[in-house]
């Protein structure tokens, strides 16, 4: 018998990235406060009931539950405060993902003004590649318009 070798089911995902953005009248480091809180994305999501937290910081999980029972765990990959920036990836999932991975970065458009930029690249299990970037980029724009209300 071949002795067992270190494997994983973790890869990135291929495919052309979704990107959603949204431009809100205050300055970047509040805009940041709201879309860089990895643990609070249950304030702007629509559908998001709760998230849990397990570790801090880069490596961190969180679970995401929502109202309909699906559920996804997330991986913190990177957070870079200052610049604003941060990846994760979905290492679980019940809404029929096989691969996910996302950012989000924030930038300023002057002393009052800012941008958030949230990208994701997905391979769905059950879908068309078309339906899911569809539903993926329907998702992140209500969330983001939901930021610019919160924030304007």
């Amino acid at each position: 018998m071949k002795p067992l070798q270190p494997d994983t089911l973790i890869r990135n995902p291929n495919g052309t990235p979704v990107v959603a953005s949204v431009v809100v009248p205050c300055e970047a480091a509040r805009l940041w406060a709201l879309v860089g809180h990895f643990a609070g994305f249950d304030a702007f999501v629509p559908g998001l009931s709760r998230i849990e937290m397990t570790g801090v910081g880069v490596g961190a999980l969180r679970t995401k539950f929502f109202d309909d029972g699906h559920c996804v765990v997330e991986q913190l990959n990177s957070r870079d405060d200052a610049a604003m920036s941060m990846t994760w990836t979905t290492l679980y999932n019940t809404l029929g993902m096989a691969q996910f991975w996302a950012a989000m970065t924030v930038e300023a458009l002057g002393a009052s003004s800012s941008k958030a930029t949230w990208t994701l690249v997905g391979e769905p299990m059950a879908i068309a590649q078309v339906e899911f970037d569809a539903f993926v980029q329907t998702f992140a724009d209500n969330a983001l318009q939901n930021v610019r209300r919160m924030l304007s």
